[in-house]
């Protein structure tokens, strides 16, 4: 009851935890808000005007944010990245996390040298960049498929002129920044982890449980992670968000990704600055996308500090 009360105090956790439902709603009712023209092959950007009208038109009937360069419908787009967002960001984060603690928590149970070395694998990690990875990927699957095909940035799609083989299709599925982020992502949960297990293998209930004969997977499971995996949800909650945000990032400098954000800042950069040097003449070309941009990462933070509260029990009192 004391946590519920200090819990409801707190005016970021309703922030965050309401900002979050309501771009999850939006997520799960794009395909009635804007609906897919090709529900069997759904696309990052529609055209709803000309193709040869190169100028942004401003908010409208047809388009409730107005359109870009080619006059494709922003709304549709900031609508349907909503979804591609929560699916990117929460398997990243689940699949980086889950490694992790898995691997942490081994670590720390195991201790000795087994641990030291096991850890300072994980310290190798850290002080690889993760922009070097990323680019190391993209570059080679690139070259391998721009021999049969070539990228449509609209589409956020490659297009092909010949039957592809089973290697490059396998290639097609791999998202190298989804990949690398996960490859060097993990490495903040094991440290996390490892430190709280290794100050539970010995206690009370972990010993008693290995007298009895419990295993080692059973002990680590069912013993240790269930008492020291609250900073790792806190961690993870935070890193949904910011995720989302690196990929955008990289979508729109071009490393990358299938941001449909970032394709869309990408695509807007050109009209951030109108005549005479005012940045509001094309305002809808980029402020809907960076302002939901902004709203995910800062729900996932709000979400993330209200579960650190919620807890840790020390936040109350």
């Amino acid at each position: 009851m004391k946590r519920r009360l200090h819990f409801i105090r707190h005016w970021r956790n309703w922030v965050g935890l309401l900002l979050l439902a309501y771009l999850a709603g939006l997520a799960i009712a794009a395909p009635y808000l804007v609906p897919q023209d090709d529900p069997s092959n759904p696309q990052i950007f529609q055209r709803i005007g000309r193709a040869t009208d190169f100028v942004p038109h401003p908010p409208n009937g047809k388009a409730l944010l107005g359109t870009l360069s080619g006059q494709y419908d922003v709304y549709f787009t900031v609508v349907w990245g909503l979804r591609q967002a929560f699916q990117f960001g929460l398997s990243v984060t689940i699949v980086a996390a889950a490694f992790g603690i898995l691997y942490g928590a081994t670590s720390a149970y195991l201790g000795g040298w087994a641990n030291n070395f096991m850890m300072r694998i994980a310290d190798a990690f850290l002080t690889f960049p993760i922009l070097a990875a990323i680019v190391f990927m993209s570059q080679i699957i690139a070259a391998i498929l721009q021999q049969v095909g070539y990228f449509d940035v609209y589409r956020q799609s490659w297009l092909f002129s010949e039957t592809l083989s089973t290697f490059q299709k396998l290639l097609l599925k791999f998202d190298p920044v989804a990949w690398a982020l996960i490859l060097f992502s993990w490495m903040p949960y094991a440290r996390l982890i490892n430190a709280s297990v290794l100050r539970l293998r010995n206690i009370e209930y972990v010993t008693s449980a290995r007298a009895l004969g419990a295993g080692h997977a059973r002990i680590i499971l069912r013993h240790l992670l269930p008492n020291a995996i609250s900073p790792e949800i806190v961690l993870a909650a935070r890193d949904v968000g910011g995720m989302v945000i690196l990929q955008a990032t990289f979508s729109f400098i071009g490393l990358g990704g299938n941001s449909p954000w970032g394709a869309l800042l990408a695509q807007a950069r050109n009209w951030i600055v109108g005549p005479g040097g005012n940045p509001l003449v094309y305002w809808w070309t980029y402020i809907p996308a960076t302002l939901v941009l902004i709203l995910f990462g800062v729900s996932w933070n709000f979400v993330g500090d209200s579960l650190n509260e919620w807890l840790n029990p020390r936040k109350v009192g």
